[in-house]
Parts: C-alpha cells; structure tokens; sequence
C-alpha cells in the first residue's frame, strides 16, 4: 500500500499544475507517494500532465465538476494508508510529506498545516491573499483546533472511508471536519508544516471568485430552511463586510508580520469583503444556483 496520497482538483490555469507538480515530484525521493491529479479543464491539460508526470494519475471529470466533488472522487481513488489534499496552485516545500506522515505517525487522525504567500508579485495577490487566509498566516496556535484549512490537509484513508457519505455530498471542508469534532476526533494543527499559496489573480477574477464562493458557502448553509430565517441570514448579511475587513487588518496587525502589504490593500480588501458580504446574502435569499461549480 502506498505511504501517501495526494489530491490535487486541477481547475487553474496548466501552468499552476506543472509548478505543483514539480514540486511533489522532489517528495518522491524518500515517501512512496501517489499522486492523483481530478481534471475538470479539458483533455490539453490531461495529456500534458501525463506526458510530463507521468508517476501521477489523471483522472477526467465533467468541466462543471465542483472542487469538493473533484475531493470525493480523489478520496474513492486513493490508495495511500494516508490522503492529502492541496490545491493546483500550491507549492509544497522540500520534506512536506514526510512531514505529514510523522505527524499522523505521533497518533493522530487529521492534521492541518499553515499557509503562507508564494504569490508576491503584484498589490492584488497580496490583497487576495490576506482576504482569504489572515487567519492562517504563520504564526497560529499549534495543537488541537476548532477548524483546518482545506489545502494543506492529511487524513488517514481508513478514517474518510468511515465518513464516504458525508464526503459525497460534496460540501467543503469544513462540513466534514465539523462532524469530525463532534464525533470525538481531534483536529490537529501543525503550522510548522507550511504551504506556498501561489495563485496570481486579476481584480476582477478575485472580486467574482468572493462573490461565488461566498454565495455557493451561504446557499449550503440554508438549503430546505424556511423562509423567514433566509430573511433573517441574508439582513445579517449587511453587516458582514466590516465585520471581515476588521478581523482581517486585526489579524495581521497581531502577527505582525506583512503590515506593509496590509495597508497598502487596505481599498483592494475593502472591495473584497462587499463582495464576500453581497454574495452571502444572494446565497441565503436566493439559494447557491451554480456557483460552486465556477469556484476556482
């Protein structure tokens, strides 16, 4: 049996999934690793990542495939006693796996890392980047956690079997590491274990990108509840775009670490969090519609 599986949704641009795929390829030397790539872009990225990996699995999946989804069937395919999950723009540093491995190998079940910036080029990469992961910028508390991110990620294959169901109804992360927590199981944050976040956006792309994940989170969330606590979720809504910018500029003022970069953002944010804040409340008034099939 395979020491490590990964999981990696390609849904990017190719260009993202070579890097990612480059840097895997330097995990290979001392873990047995598999690498499962679920391809929703088409047959040119499926016939270059096979040409040019061709130690990983491409496996094709409808162009409407959503991320979670595209997750499911790379937990259905793994072979690894142990699954990992990035993302196709995410740069694994050297001794990554191995990493996850001992972490799992101390006793536990589910282990999460830190996520940090690799895309340091542009005002706008920032600006995505703190909107998204302030709350997971090193330094974070090490130990058992209320929540992991969903990009740097390992399971024990034996313990997403146990929750397959759940899985294959194709919610994000958070629904499954919700039951975890429930049942017992302790989350555990390593933030040593650190990933590069590299994804380049354009204003417009990131400023979508909010609106339909925070639309596709918010529908998940009201799905057959009545209308009056709809109405309810989607005033409070309102609110939420403050509410963001606030933690956001709070959390890294606290780490004190890329406050340069923080003010700069400051408007880029601002339009961030409206856009997160519009799209909840679209989501509690009018359902997700297909917006989780657009997140990238």
């Amino acid at each position: 049996m395979t020491e490590l599986s990964v999981i990696i949704p390609a849904v990017n641009e190719l260009d993202d999934l070579m890097d990612c795929l480059d840097a895997l390829d330097a995990q290979r030397a001392d873990v047995d690793l598999e690498v499962l790539v679920i391809d929703r872009l088409g047959e040119h990225v499926r016939h270059t990542a096979r040409a040019r990996a061709p130690w990983a699995r491409v496996i094709a999946v409808p162009g409407n495939e959503t991320i979670p989804l595209m997750r499911a069937r790379g937990f259905r395919e793994a072979t690894g006693e142990a699954v990992a999950v990035i993302e196709d723009h995410v740069m694994v540093p050297p001794g990554w796996a191995r990493a996850m491995l001992d972490a799992l190998a101390e006793g536990q079940d589910v282990v999460g890392g830190s996520v940090e910036n690799a895309a340091t080029e542009t005002l706008i990469d920032w600006a995505a980047f703190l909107c998204e992961y302030s709350h997971l910028i090193p330094p974070i508390p090490a130990g058992a956690s209320d929540g992991l991110t969903g990009n740097n990620v390992v399971y024990r294959r034996e313990l997403l079997e146990r929750y397959r169901a759940l899985t294959d109804e194709g919610r994000w992360e958070d629904r499954l590491h919700e039951q975890l927590r429930a049942d017992g199981y302790t989350l555990m944050c390593r933030p040593e274990i650190v990933i590069g976040h590299k994804k380049h956006y354009t204003f417009g792309e990131y400023f979508s990108q909010r609106y339909l994940f925070a639309r596709a989170f918010a529908g998940a969330r009201v799905t057959d509840a009545p209308l009056a606590k709809r109405l309810a979720y989607g005033a409070a809504a309102l609110a939420l775009p403050p509410v963001l910018l606030y933690r956001t500029i709070s959390r890294i003022l606290a780490k004190g670490r890329h406050k340069e970069w923080l003010w700069r953002s400051i408007p880029l944010l601002a339009a961030f969090v409206t856009s997160w804040g519009v799209g909840e409340m679209v989501g509690y008034l009018r359902g997700p519609g297909d917006a989780l099939s657009k997140v990238r």
